[in-house]
């Protein structure tokens, strides 16, 4: 059986990750690592833990030692690499987490997975998960490519830039093979509410401000999650080695259209007069170095793998709110703190 090491699988895209691998191919054995900080919840594959093919590890990718220990024991032929700190605000007010965990942890999969396969590695794979926030910002045309220079700017974006230099750098120097992706804006069921889509969502229902940086000018691709974790499986078993993949939605929205829209639904989906929710909308001051617009060129990976998104932003927009109004104990446990005791009363 094939051992597949998955990072990060606890968390809001990992664990569509996590689920997809496990339920599609029950001749892999997918083990799950996850260090369960504020993201990462087990209650997001409670119906996959019994599966005979999952296995689910709670450790830190900055612990060396622990990481070593733990691909000497299983001998893992595939990563595909998750795990990171991702909430741009939190890196501007802690860039060092950012880096130990980023950086360093990546660092850590790397020396591990070239001590486990150096000299053998056929059928062996590294499959690391960016952003496109490593491009920098566009301005109001173009998009981002796989040969768009770098030019990060916050914290976050430079520390993912620089785990991927990495990762080619492992590639070029011992010939580790590898693959990367670079993603646009994810949404959908399941997301910490930190993020626009599941925070706003969380505010309208509560009858909370939602607050908006600057204008509300600010453009982003937005990726559906379970298209994102098809998209991950192609290029996982179909993509060339050294090779970049760009994975966006094709889906520009300004910030402030989105969440007109998202108000609009949520009216109608909670039984509220029209316009009721966009009453909570809030200009709050902008965040420092809020680059002004993203956009993916996902040409690559629907010519060469077939991906293409399976929704517009609109019915995945609405798929995403019909989740969270249909799990608001999920919605409740993890804004109250209690999802945190889940792993204590499964697995102690």
């Amino acid at each position: 059986m094939k051992k597949i090491l998955i990072t990060g699988g606890a968390g809001f895209i990992g664990s569509h990750v996590v689920r997809r691998f496990v339920e599609n191919y029950p001749a892999y054995h997918i083990f799950n690592l996850d260090a369960l900080t504020y993201a990462g919840n087990l209650e997001n594959i409670t119906d996959i833990e019994k599966r005979p093919n999952y296995t689910f590890v709670k450790g830190d990718i900055t612990d060396e030692h622990f990481i070593d220990t733990l691909f000497q024991t299983h001998h893992f032929e595939g990563v595909i690499h998750l795990a990171a700190e991702s909430h741009v605000d939190r890196s501007i007010e802690d860039p060092l987490s950012f880096v130990k965990t980023n950086v360093f942890g990546t660092m850590n999969l790397l020396n591990a997975a070239k001590k486990q396969w150096l000299g053998n590695f056929e059928g062996r794979r590294f499959y690391h998960v960016s952003t496109d926030e490593v491009y920098g910002s566009l301005g109001s045309e173009g998009l981002f490519t796989e040969t768009t220079a770098y030019d990060p700017n916050s914290p976050y974006s430079a520390s993912k830039a620089s785990s991927d230099h990495f990762v080619r750098a492992y590639g070029e120097t011992y010939g580790l093979p590898y693959v990367i992706t670079n993603c646009s804006n994810n949404y959908g069921p399941n997301h910490f509410p930190e993020k626009l889509i599941p925070l706003f969502i969380n505010n309208i229902i509560h009858k909370n401000p939602l607050p908006v940086y600057g204008d509300g000018n600010y453009t982003r691709d937005w990726l559906f999650v379970k298209d994102h974790a098809v998209a991950i499986d192609l290029v996982f078993h179909k993509g060339n080695n050294h090779e970049t993949y760009n994975i966006g939605g094709f889906n520009e929205w300004k910030n402030i259209d989105l969440v007109k829209v998202l108000c609009e639904l949520m009216d109608q989906k909670l039984g509220r007069t029209a316009g009721e929710s966009a009453e909570l909308i809030t200009y709050v001051k902008d965040r420092p170095g809020h680059d002004l617009r993203y956009a993916i060129d996902a040409s690559k990976i629907n010519s060469q793998l077939g991906w293409k998104p399976s929704v517009t932003f609109e019915q995945g927009l609405e798929i995403t709110i019909d989740w969270y109004l249909n799990n608001q104990e999920w919605l409740n446990n993890v804004t109250s703190g209690d999802y945190a005791s889940y792993y204590e009363k499964q697995y102690s």
